[in-house]
Formats: C-alpha cells, sequence, structure tokens
C-alpha cells in the first residue's frame, strides 16, 4: 500500500493478484513502485486512512509520523508504539481472494505484508516492548488469522473508523496499561465531521474525502453500516492545498458515491457538485490529474437525465488537452434483478430495482459518450445465487460489449450483514461462472488496450511501465486458456 501506483490507482488492482506470468519483482514495480520518502523515511504520499491517524496524533500532541517500511530500522532505539493499516492484510478481500482462489497462489499483497511482518525489525521491536496496534480497512482479516496475531505480538485490533479510540489505546500502550485484543467501532462511537482531522502530509496521489458512509444499504457492504456525513468544503479545499504543497498534482475525490455530496437522498443535487468541481478544478488546474473513487450508476444516470450534470461536469470543468478521461469505480455486482432485490434493492434508487439492467446500460453509455473510464465489480457466489441469476449476469455483459470500461469479476465474500455467509471459492464454480468470468475477461482485454493506446500511461516517464503491461496482456492473452481448462477440470469433478 505504500506506493502510488506510478500515479495510476487502476494499476493499484495488480497487486491484488498473486505474480502471474513476470517475475515478482517485476510485478512489484508494475503494480507498487517504492514511495518517494525524506531522509526519515517519510513518505511524499501515503494512504490516506493513515494520514487520518497521523493527524489526530499529532493533534493530540504524541510524536507520530508514517514511515516507509523499509526505514522501520532507523526508528528501533525511539519507537514505542507501531500502528498497522491495510486495505487487504491477507488477501481474505475482493478481489485477492479470487485471485487466490483461481490460482492456488498467494496475491502479492498477502505475500508482502507477511514479508514485514516476518522482517527482524519487527522482531527486534517486540523485543524492545514495542506495543502493535493494527487497523484500516482490513482489521477484520485478523479474526481469521489469530495465530498470526500471537505470533507477532499484535496487541490490539481497532475494527472501524479508528479517530475517537486510538488516542486512548496509544495512551494505554506508552503507560503500558492492558489493552483490549479486539475493539470494534460501531456506528454509535464513529467521529463526527468535527472530530475527522485535516491530513499534514501528502495522501496517495491525492486522494481525499468529501463523505462517509452510504445510504443504499446493500446487504454485502460494511460502509452501509456507517453513518452518513458530509465534509465541509473547506476542508476539502484544505487537503486538495496540502497534497499540492507535498508535490502530489492532482487529485481523488473520495465517497462512497460522490454525486451524493450534499445530495436529496439519493437524489443528486447540482449546485454542491458543480461548486466543489469548480473549486478542485481552480486548485489543480488544467494540468492537475482528477478521479472519482466510486459513484452509484443510478446516481450518475438521475444526474445526467434530470440535470446534464455529467455532461456540464465534463465538458465544462474536468476535461482538458491533459486531462482526457476521469476514472472511477462503479458496482454492477449482478444483472439478476431477483437476486438485486435480495442483496442491494437500494443501489437503484430512485429508479426501481426491476430496472436494473437498463440502468447500468443506460450509464455506460452516458460515461462512454463523456470520457468517463469505469473499473465496475460483479459479484460472483452471492448466498442464493442460482444458474439462471449468472446467466442474467451475462447478458448484461454482453449488452456493455460496446461501452468503454473495465468489468473486474470478484467472488462474494462475507462482509456487511452478509458477513455470516460462506465464502464462494473456485471448487463452487459452475459452467455458468466460468462463461461469466470468460465474458469479463474478453471484455476487459479489449477495452484495456483501447484505453492504454488513446489515454493510459502517454507521458514518457511511464514507458516502461506501459511495455510491461503490454507484454503482461500478450502473455495473458496466450496463458488464458490454459487456466480455464484447470477450471473447467474442477467443475468436471
Amino acid at each position: 500500500m505504500m506506493s502510488n501506483h506510478h500515479g495510476k490507482e487502476f494499476l493499484g488492482f495488480v497487486a491484488t493478484a498473486p505474480p502471474i506470468f513476470l517475475p515478482e519483482r517485476l510485478w512489484e514495480f508494475i503494480a507498487s513502485p517504492k514511495p518517494k520518502v525524506d531522509s526519515m523515511g517519510r513518505p511524499r504520499e501515503a494512504p490516506y486512512g493513515m494520514r487520518k491517524i497521523e493527524a489526530i496524533l499529532q493533534e493530540k500532541g504524541f510524536s507520530a509520523a508514517i514511515i516507509d517500511p523499509d526505514y522501520l530500522g532507523k526508528y528501533l532505539d525511539s519507537m514505542k508504539v507501531l500502528l498497522l493499516s491495510h486495505h487487504d492484510y491477507f488477501g481474505y478481500g475482493p478481489p485477492s481472494s479470487e485471485w487466490w482462489s483461481l490460482t492456488g497462489r498467494e496475491p502479492l499483497n498477502r505475500r508482502s505484508f507477511i514479508k514485514l511482518m516476518n522482517k527482524s525489525e519487527i522482531c527486534k521491536a517486540k523485543e524492545k516492548g514495542v506495543k502493535i496496534i493494527a487497523g484500516g480497512p482490513a482489521a477484520w482479516q485478523w479474526l481469521y488469522e489469530v495465530e498470526k496475531l500471537v505470533e507477532w505480538g499484535v496487541d490490539t485490533v481497532v475494527d472501524g473508523e479508528g479517530e475517537k479510540v486510538v488516542i486512548d489505546l496509544v495512551e494505554r500502550a506508552l503507560n503500558n496499561d492492558p489493552l483490549p485484543k479486539y475493539v470494534y467501532v460501531g456506528a454509535e462511537d464513529v467521529p463526527s465531521v468535527d472530530e475527522i482531522p485535516i491530513i499534514r502530509g501528502g495522501s496517495v496521489n491525492g486522494l481525499v474525502e468529501i463523505m462517509r458512509g452510504c445510504p443504499r444499504g446493500c446487504k454485502f457492504c460494511s460502509v452501509t453500516l456507517r453513518p452518513l456525513r458530509f465534509i465541509p468544503k473547506n476542508k476539502i479545499v484544505k487537503e486538495i492545498q496540502v497534497n499540492l504543497s507535498a508535490g502530489v498534482k492532482g487529485t481523488i475525490l473520495h465517497s462512497e458515491d460522490v454525486l451524493l455530496y450534499h445530495a436529496d437522498g439519493v437524489k443528486p443535487r447540482p449546485e454542491p457538485i458543480l461548486k466543489l468541481h469548480e473549486e478542485v478544478v481552480r486548485l489543480i488546474g488544467d494540468k492537475g490529474s482528477l478521479a472519482w473513487s466510486h459513484v452509484s450508476l443510478s446516481a450518475l444516470k438521475y444526474a445526467e437525465e434530470n440535470y446534464k450534470l455529467i455532461s456540464r461536469l465534463m465538458h465544462e470543468y474536468l476535461l482538458t488537452e491533459s486531462r482526457r478521461f476521469i476514472g472511477v469505480e462503479v458496482g454492477i455486482e449482478t444483472g439478476s434483478v431477483r437476486l438485486a432485490k435480495e442483496i442491494m434493492r437500494g443501489k437503484s434508487l430512485p429508479y426501481p430495482i426491476e430496472n436494473w439492467p437498463d440502468i447500468v446500460e443506460d450509464t455506460f453509455k452516458i460515461m462512454h459518450e463523456n470520457f468517463i473510464i469505469p473499473a465496475a465489480t460483479v459479484i460472483l457466489g452471492f448466498p442464493g445465487e442460482t444458474s439462471d441469476d449468472v446467466v442474467k449476469t451475462i447478458e448484461l455483459i454482453e449488452r456493455l460489449k460496446g461501452y468503454r470500461s473495465l468489468i473486474i469479476p470478484m467472488f462474494f465474500v462475507p462482509m456487511g450483514s452478509l458477513k455470516r455467509g460462506e465464502w464462494f471459492i473456485r471448487e463452487y464454480l459452475k459452467r455458468e461462472h466460468v462463461d461469466a468470468l470468460l465474458k469479463m475477461y474478453n471484455h476487459s482485454m479489449y477495452w484495456a488496450e483501447d484505453i492504454m493506446r488513446k489515454f493510459y500511461l502517454k507521458s514518457p516517464v511511464n514507458l516502461p511501465v506501459r511495455i510491461l503491461l503490454k507484454l503482461f496482456i500478450r502473455y495473458a492473452k496466450r496463458r488464458v486458456n490454459k487456466y480455464v481448462g484447470k477450471i473447467e477440470e474442477y467443475i468436471k469433478q
């Protein structure tokens, strides 16, 4: 995670896969190049969630800083508490778990984290009495690796938003007081807007949060368990300025649904969105990069059909000679109306869920026409999923073949209100699942080449990465049949 992925968030997906087709060092170079650091090992860009924890600790008077893992040795004589964060500690999240299941090989993010925790610096720190507190989006994964928690001497795991609880935990650690093994931060314990600090150092690729929580209530998502909070525009502006001062030339507006910033329920309102983007563009200029972390398909469709908001944003504010597209993650999840009613009834609002396939296609058309390139997720193996549900998903993907996009298959991971469900693994694949995987693979490979040719990594400095990605795509095309054959063998068995 301590990488800016060559300034391209989409490349971060590569770090969730095992190093297949290429040597691990080359795979790491493509996915997670080493960050730029100062003489003290402090990275210019660091994961945003870590920046929030760093900021609240500094605000309360602690001597705290984010340090690149390669520089931990410099602090063996001074560190008292070591805090860890990760998006996917052990590769159990999507899409890491899917890659692992399909190939039988551990994903890069798991391999690299285990290497870190087995480093001599960590062992020596524990011998000197350093307390270890682990948190971040993947904190829940420690429940599946309790033996590692004991082996590495992790003292506390914090599951949920940490700004309100971290101060007490650090104080206890410094005073050598007993620490709870596991802390779950529920909806009633999350920080208010006023309690969320402004970051004090650059975030990876300029990511800046504009709201927390989501009102849609999808059963497979843990974010819906948190209350909705809108970050004031003045705080957003200050964080963009922090990034610019750190040399990060661009921003990613982060929310579970960027277009719901100060929305009327699930209906986007043009004024706050336009004012926010006007301010962002003023700060980053015509040459600064800009992306959205996530939008919902229904909000994007509604915004365009009712206000022409997407056309206005793209052509009046965002598109320039150097900013020829913006990227965003969207969730298709399923093409089955029956299944959508069961697991994500609110995802289509303000439209009826019965129209979900049409909503998806209509929105992909809008994005294609306005140079928005989505990385769309599709989840296979939901509890209660039938072969017909998968066929409906295949039919929907076929309808999307004319729209520039990447479609990323994911295997169901028990999270949110479905956390008691069963993991979907390779052994559960049916013929229809293989057909769906191939359909998504062929779609993404076709459009990946188009995106590379027209938009992506065009700067001369990115030429080595561009060449390696082209080689990877060519090699993947030759080898995919081999993996399909292995999967089909499992189905027959």
